[in-house]
């Protein structure tokens, strides 16, 4: 049985523990840092105020606020006959 990556190919089945470990160290203060110096947009506040200067500055929403929340922004946009759907049979 070979190891490839994070999942075991002979079982199929995924390491959730790693990728647990992964997310926590990502939203940690030195995840954050990583991330920041790579040009992405840290979510910790103290973080993004160290890095502020190499980022415009802009209104930042949530999927919660803006769109109703994860299960209705599914709904209205990726299910079938969804916004996506509708945007791509457009540009056909």
């Amino acid at each position: 049985m070979a190891w490839r990556g994070f999942f075991h190919l002979g079982q199929g089945w995924y390491c959730l523990q790693v990728a647990q470990a992964y997310l926590e160290y990502l939203y940690s203060p030195t995840g954050q840092e990583i991330v920041a110096r790579n040009f992405y947009r840290p979510t910790d506040p103290q973080v993004a105020v160290k890095y502020a200067k190499q980022f415009a500055s802009i209104k930042l929403f949530t999927v919660d606020e803006l769109f109703g929340g994860w299960q209705q922004a599914q709904k209205t946009h990726f299910n079938d006959g969804g916004v996506f759907d509708q945007i791509y049979q457009a540009a056909r």
